[in-house]
């Protein structure tokens, strides 16, 4: 295997302070940033805060056939058992479902979507693929929240992946509001990579991924970043896209509301990025948590008139109005 040299130290035994990434954050020459759906000021507004919110980006009809996948699988006692569901640990109840686009040929073809693969190769500057992909649910009054994180500090020291070229896409499938365990992030926390304490132990997955408590950045790391970038939570319709980079330090609180909460994830990973042997020093986590085996460069699905129709007017309505979040004030915390 390929040896690569670990630009992001993390998991180790002593504080290892936080540092500016080295890496880029949008790949290609800025003069083609506007060379896809995104227009250019939505990508410097990704580029300086890590994320983008769009709201509206999948119809109401499109957003109805994926709850009713949803909720045939909640009800389904086979998903449960899988291997790929995640449980609440009080409650049983099901937190996640990894590798959705496995299920079904709807998930699916949302990964290979145009509207989405356009988006990755502009941000990206090459084909991706699918390195996970899961549902989050939070249903009202018993959801668990998700504590802070960076996505790549996880896929870098247990998966292996080698650098931050890659973005997840997450689709509400149900309103997001003030309430319900909104996605919450820190802008510009991106680029700062900030290493966690601690060593890995065999099989982390099995216990992180019902409540995360390694791989947390520290406290006084938090509130700096904070303070500096303050704290934004994207709220809106079901159907909404929250575009996030995957060093943003993002986290979720419990849902005490009468409203459930579900999204959708899809993570696309540069195929420049592929994983190589955890950098923690474990075994590879299961293929439904990271792609390893028969990587294959997205390729988008064959556009129906209609489904072309309808890509068309997204992209116009995306080009005419600026539904990016800079610094919603209502979500922002005080900076002290």
């Amino acid at each position: 295997m390929t040896y690569f040299e670990d630009q992001y130290p993390t998991r180790t035994k002593e504080r290892i302070e936080p540092f500016a990434r080295p890496d880029p954050v949008v790949y290609g020459h800025p003069a083609s940033y506007g060379k896809g759906p995104l227009r250019p000021d939505e990508v410097h507004s990704f580029e300086e805060n890590g994320f983008l919110f769009l709201e509206n980006f999948l119809t109401e009809s499109e957003v109805n056939g994926f709850l009713k996948d949803l909720d045939g699988y909640t009800k389904d006692p086979a998903i449960k058992e899988r291997e790929e569901t995640v449980t609440e640990k009080y409650t049983g109840e099901i937190r996640s479902i990894f590798a959705v686009h496995k299920l079904s040929e709807r998930f699916d073809r949302l990964s290979r979507d145009p509207r989405l693969l356009d988006i990755a190769h502009q941000l990206l500057g090459s084909d991706v693929y699918i390195h996970q992909s899961r549902i989050n649910d939070k249903p009202a009054f018993r959801g668990n929240g998700f504590n802070w994180h960076s996505d790549f500090e996880t896929w870098h020291a247990e998966d292996g992946m080698p650098r931050p070229r890659c973005i997840s896409f997450s689709i509400t499938l149900t309103e997001n509001n003030d309430f319900n365990g909104p996605l919450m992030l820190i802008p510009g926390s991106h680029k700062t990579f900030v290493p966690c304490t601690g060593i890995t132990p065999p099989k982390n997955w099995e216990e992180s991924l019902k409540s995360q408590t390694l791989g947390v950045p520290a406290e006084k790391d938090l509130r700096a970043l904070a303070r500096k970038g303050g704290i934004v939570a994207p709220r809106g319709p079901a159907g909404s896209l929250v575009i996030f980079e995957s060093n943003t330090l993002h986290a979720s609180a419990n849902n005490l509301s009468p409203y459930p909460r579900r999204n959708l994830f899809f993570v696309c990973n540069s195929v420049e990025n592929k994983p190589v042997a955890p950098f923690c020093g474990n075994a590879p986590r299961p293929d439904y948590l990271a792609t390893r085996k028969n990587i294959d460069p997205l390729r988008p699905v064959i556009e129906t008139p209609g489904v072309a129709a309808h890509q068309r007017q997204a992209y116009e309505q995306h080009q005419g109005q600026g539904h990016f979040m800079k610094e919603p004030a209502a979500a922002q915390m005080s900076r002290q």
